[in-house]
């Protein structure tokens, strides 16, 4: 198995995932900064030009941040991973969906990617605080979601663990929010696995 990530990208959930599976697989960094996602030799393994990606032993290319985790979960660690109902599943996958495509899509990529919601340099400030809005305002719903918690989902870790685990990455460690204080506390426990040191580590970031 490939595995395609970018240094301190979303993929760095996905990286977290594999190593707290203990799958084995070759990391093979792309420097979306140089734009290595646009070059022809990752465009013919994913045209998508993007991260994370997974090209699985049978040949075949898995993409988006959610299906990969679901297919490494449920068919590598089914036991430790495999929700209890299926009313659980669905809120897991709902809270992971939530933080993919609000809390990073609609507020991470503005406050760290603003040129790409304006070509005006004049109004990135402004881009930038919106960006810090949805952030903050996702945070007071997963802050009370998580309450006292081990893990986002309940006792048991999940793959929307995995989604908070890189936003926090950047909402704590790389920005600084002042986040709330029990979602500041989870990511300092996650930060703590061997499995998130060994990803932090191969990508760089620690």
């Amino acid at each position: 198995m490939k595995f395609y990530y970018s240094p301190g990208a979303c993929s760095l959930g996905i990286h977290f995932l594999l190593e707290e599976i203990g799958i084995e697989y070759e990391g093979i960094a792309i420097h979306i900064k140089n734009g290595d996602q646009l070059k022809d030799d990752y465009l013919q393994i994913n045209p998508k030009s993007k991260v994370p990606a997974v090209l699985r032993d049978d040949g075949s290319l898995l993409t988006e941040f959610g299906v990969i985790a679901h297919w490494l979960t449920q068919t590598h660690a089914r036991a430790q991973f495999k929700p209890e109902s299926f009313e659980q599943e669905l809120r897991t996958r709902e809270t992971l969906d939530y933080i993919v495509a609000t809390m990073h899509m609609q507020g991470f990529t503005r406050l760290l990617r603003p040129q790409k919601f304006t070509p005006n340099d004049g109004d990135h400030a402004w881009v930038q605080t919106y960006g810090t809005d949805i952030v903050m305002k996702a945070a007071g719903f997963l802050s009370a979601q998580l309450g006292d918690k081990a893990f986002i989902m309940g006792e048991r870790m999940s793959i929307a663990d995995a989604a908070l685990f890189y936003t926090m990455f950047w909402g704590v460690a790389r920005l600084k929010l002042d986040l709330p204080t029990n979602l500041i506390g989870y990511f300092e426990r996650m930060s703590a696995r061997p499995a998130a040191q060994r990803a932090m580590q191969l990508e760089g970031l620690i």
